[in-house]
């Protein structure tokens, strides 16, 4: 596909998200559980991928409340389905009122920010991790702005197989941001040389860290993780040992639909006190700790143990 085209589909498109965008939230929901039952009932998406995933993560639980999980599950993925949408065309005036998700300790945040070169923040697939992008545009608890400011976030990510996707999807996840026609998104293959090069800069670095490892990134055993032994990249929190920076662990609650709950839970002041290995054991065990608590707010479509 030539390059002209692929921009003309990505402007149709995300000008089709932008007007759906304006329609209610509720909407959207509604939709959102059309898609979700169709997705599970009859497309059947990965439903052995995720029933094989319950029953290995929870062996103690029966068929039916594994059942009940999936079903959950696959809800919660419809929802969100419908908030990427609604975010996709919204402001931070609009993202603030609407009261999605509160920032639950700006303080803490503010904290580990500014007496640290630089902050490594370790997210999940649980939540909606679609949101990350209206982060300085959420409530906080406290009623005070975090002291973050947009062009001192980066967000790591990996870059899909099709270019057009690749760019919808990079739009839509900073759909909120205000530097118009900019991106905090940085390409994982780049973040090494980005890092060197900001490294006399105070910036955050977010890292999505739960997936199974890419086959150019290197398996490390970290332990067991719910109930199996698993593998994981070391490259976030060995560049956060070689820069000393603080580390955090990203929790997105869902406390109800339309309704979560961001803490950045402090995992250390200086990573490069710790061994990239000490650090990623405690993000698996705070991530267990998260599933544990409301075990359909994971993607357990993904295949993380392969």
């Amino acid at each position: 596909m030539c390059l002209i085209m692929k921009k003309l589909l990505v402007n149709i498109i995300r000008g089709l998200i932008v007007v759906l965008s304006k329609l209610p939230l509720k909407f959207h929901y509604f939709m959102g559980d059309i898609l979700a039952w169709l997705v599970k009932n009859v497309m059947k998406y990965r439903y052995s991928t995720v029933l094989v995933n319950l029953a290995r993560s929870f062996p103690d639980r029966k068929y039916k409340e594994i059942d009940r999980i999936a079903a959950d599950f696959y809800r919660h993925l419809g929802e969100i389905v419908a908030e990427a949408i609604w975010f996709g065309g919204s402001n931070y005036k609009r993202l603030y009122e609407s009261g999605l998700v509160t920032v639950m300790n700006q303080e803490e945040i503010d904290d580990y920010f500014l007496n640290a070169p630089s902050m490594t923040v370790l997210s999940t697939h649980c939540g909606n991790w679609e949101l990350m992008g209206g982060f300085l545009g959420y409530r906080t608890l406290s009623g005070k702005k975090v002291a973050i400011q947009e062009e001192q976030i980066s967000v790591v990510y990996k870059k899909l197989s099709s270019d057009v996707s690749d760019e919808v999807f990079k739009r839509n996840r900073v759909a909120a941001v205000e530097r118009v026609g900019t991106s905090c998104e940085v390409e994982s293959s780049s973040i090494l040389r980005y890092t060197v090069k900001h490294k006399d800069e105070r910036r955050v670095y977010i890292y999505p860290t739960d997936q199974a490892p890419y086959w150019k990134a290197g398996k490390h055993p970290i332990g067991e993780f719910m109930h199996q032994q698993t593998n994981a990249m070391l490259g976030s929190v060995g560049l956060a040992c070689k820069f000393s920076h603080s580390v955090m662990y990203m929790k997105m609650k869902r406390v109800e639909r339309g309704r979560y709950e961001m803490t950045l839970i402090p995992i250390c002041r200086d990573a490069s006190q710790s061994s990239p290995e000490e650090i990623m054991r405690k993000y698996y065990d705070l991530l267990q700790e998260e599933i544990n608590e409301t075990p359909y707010n994971w993607l357990w479509t993904h295949k993380r143990w392969k």
